[in-house]
């Protein structure tokens, strides 16, 4: 035994001393010094498909329908490529990195990339087939489904680009650099927010696309970020470096085994939503879609702030479970879901007291105010246990065990559309169908809090 306990130690000394501060330094400072600029990027990079919504809400309902039925696919993809198949990418380089495998970290880098350049194109395929039914299914039509095609079909298809831009930045966080993605993503920025409406209303010899211009600045800054990224890991500043190397199971499982089942969750996370939507449809027509789409985005901009705090729960609990140290990941784990119910609870705590602080942004249509009222008043008090849960949803993908998360993301999912469509029928009323996703929020964060705590890592 305690020749076990040791082999970590002797594992360490010939590792990085970037490695050795994610498996020796204090807690807390290490989890902030990580978070903290991943924190505020991704806070900007979903600022500004926030920003890119007002500008398109400038066009009428009709557009702000039309984009708020395509978000949560196009959020669907990002939550796939970057935090679920993402975060099995980190975790595989991290566990590799910290047991002293900087050969098998570099191998797996490549394997990375063929993973998600093929499931882009993919998703590319599937959407550009059977997005005009999803939509419509969703409730657009008419001139909002237009809309929703022009931009749906731009984005989708490039969409293998953001599948390759999140495998980029996954490596690099693999190995606790979450500066460099950050700065990527922070030039990603910077582009689209003048580029967006210059595209979307014209200026000089630009002529005006409308919706279509949303959809070609974001492709444009996209395309930039794959640069930056990718000329960071070639030009071999990266601690994992591409190297060749005959493709292999092995590799392909170590990353799949984490990103398959993780990709499940995420695929909870987007049908739940995509599925409200299409009751709130059909309770309220299209303008409650867009006021309940307008009000979810504020759900959706939690996900990247807490990625923020989650991408370094990936690599520090990786890496610690990589040199044997349990409990310590354990304690990084809890540390990082608290942070993350702070922030997020505060965010839903003010939007449930000002909600027209925020839906008024995007419009002022008497039904879109209304239900996107209700749905913030109702569920923004509970947003503090989404964040929680997704922060232990990050760092079970760290620890390579995610049961727990596929399980509680089940439950959400039952509660919010099985409970939501119940109540809907009984009462004809919205403010109890989100009620039932308030309750599906409380239990999700609930369900993975007592799970972790209790060691559900650590059992056979």
């Amino acid at each position: 035994m305690k020749h076990d306990r040791e082999a970590p130690h002797a594992a360490a000394i010939e590792m990085s001393p970037h490695t050795l501060r994610l498996l020796q330094g204090p807690i807390v400072p290490t989890l902030i010094r990580m978070a903290w600029p991943n924190l505020l990027v991704m806070l900007a990079q979903a600022s500004t498909g926030l920003i890119e919504t007002w500008w398109v809400s400038h066009l009428g309902t009709d557009a702000l329908t039309g984009m708020a039925v395509v978000f949560p696919g196009f959020m669907m993809m990002q939550m796939l490529s970057g935090g679920a198949m993402g975060g099995g990418i980190s975790s595989a380089i991290a566990r590799a990195l910290g047991g002293g495998r900087r050969s098998d970290a570099e191998a797996l880098a490549l394997h990375a990339l063929v993973i998600n350049a093929a499931l882009g194109i993919v998703a590319m395929i599937l959407f550009l087939t059977f997005g005009a039914p999803l939509y419509r299914a969703m409730g657009a039509e008419g001139a909002s489904l237009d809309a929703a095609m022009t931009y749906s079909n731009i984005v989708f298809a490039s969409i293998a680009l953001v599948w390759v831009m999140n495998a980029l930045a996954s490596i690099i966080r693999g190995t606790g650099n979450m500066l460099v993605p950050s700065v990527a993503i922070c030039i990603n920025v910077v582009l689209l927010i003048p580029l967006s409406p210059l595209l979307i209303f014209g200026l000089g010899p630009v002529p005006a696309m409308g919706v279509a211009g949303a959809g070609i600045a974001v492709v444009i800054s996209v395309c930039l970020t794959v640069l930056i990224l990718g000329w960071y890991i070639a030009s071999g500043r990266c601690l994992v470096r591409f190297r060749r190397a005959p493709l292999q199971k092995k590799m392909f499982t170590d990353i799949l085994g984490v990103g398959l089942v993780a990709s499940i969750s995420t695929f909870q996370t987007s049908l739940t939503v995509i599925l409200t939507t299409a009751l709130v449809g059909s309770a309220g027509g299209s303008d409650a879609v867009a006021g309940y789409g307008t009000a979810a985005r504020l759900e959706y901009l939690l996900i990247p702030i807490t990625f923020g705090i989650g991408a370094p729960l990936v690599a520090l609990v990786g890496t610690n479970i990589g040199a044997g140290q349990q409990q310590r990941a354990l304690r990084i784990a809890i540390t990082g879901g608290a942070l993350a119910f702070i922030v997020t609870a505060a965010i839903g705590i003010a939007a449930a007291i000002w909600p027209l602080a925020w839906l008024t942004l995007f419009g002022h249509d008497p039904k879109m105010l209304e239900t996107g009222t209700s749905y913030l008043q109702v569920v923004g008090p509970t947003y503090g246990f989404f964040g929680l849960g997704l922060a232990l949803y990050f760092a079970s993908q760290g620890a390579g065990k995610l049961l727990w998360p596929l399980c509680a993301g089940l439950i959400r999912m039952v509660i919010a559309v099985v409970g939501g469509w119940c109540v809907l029928k009984l009462t004809g009323s919205m403010f109890w169908m989100f009620s039932a996703l308030a309750v599906a929020l409380f239990v999700y964060g609930c369900v993975m809090t007592t799970a972790i705590v209790s060691g559900v890592w650590f059992r056979k």
